[in-house]
């Protein structure tokens, strides 16, 4: 019996188009997480390796899409064929079935690398902007949530002793937020 192609979808911001990832590829059902690849807390990447059955092939568009920690793709292919699960990515024109060959298993290692040495780039050099932008006084950091006349009713409020969950809650910020905005 032939199982099902599922696919795997993967994209870092809300804003982005899933869909070109597995265009004119035919899968029976798609598993789509809008999160970013740096680890494997993902909702429907955890949906999908609970749903998939021995028999399955899931296909995903890159390797970097499933994740962009090296250990992290290893974990989750060895996982997979383990279960009798075929897993193919497209980008890379590449199958692993479990029972691989060297060289497929140098080529998951190579390729994976180059998705954690490209993660690891583009942290540099969000880092580097930040820091850049600071100097140049562009950087104010994030927005403050609260405007000053809230900052100063919240202060008041919890010194006559009103809990800061309850509070949290009605501005809609969280308890680490009413601590920053008690030390200044």
């Amino acid at each position: 019996m032939k199982g099902q192609r599922i696919g795997y979808v993967r994209v870092s911001s809300v804003d982005q188009n899933p869909e070109r990832q597995l265009e004119q590829v035919q899968v029976d059902r798609v598993f789509t997480d809008k999160a970013s690849g740096k680890d494997t807390q993902r909702p429907q990447l955890d949906a999908l390796l609970a749903f998939v059955r021995e028999g399955d092939t899931v296909v995903v568009h890159s390797m970097d899409r499933l994740a962009r920690n090296l250990d992290d793709l290893r974990k989750i292919v060895q996982d997979l064929t383990g279960r009798g699960i075929q897993i193919e990515f497209i980008k890379e024109h590449l199958t692993f079935t479990g029972e691989d060959s060297p060289m497929a298993n140098l080529m998951l290692s190579v390729m994976g690398a180059f998705a954690e040495f490209e993660r690891a780039l583009i942290r540099e050099r969000q880092r580097e902007g930040i820091a850049l932008a600071k100097q140049r006084g562009a950087y104010r950091g994030r927005k403050r949530s609260l405007r000053p006349e809230q900052i100063h009713e919240l202060q008041q409020r919890v010194a006559t002793g009103e809990k800061k969950s309850d509070l949290a809650r009605e501005y809609g910020i969280s308890r680490e937020t009413i601590y920053q905005y008690l030390r200044k």
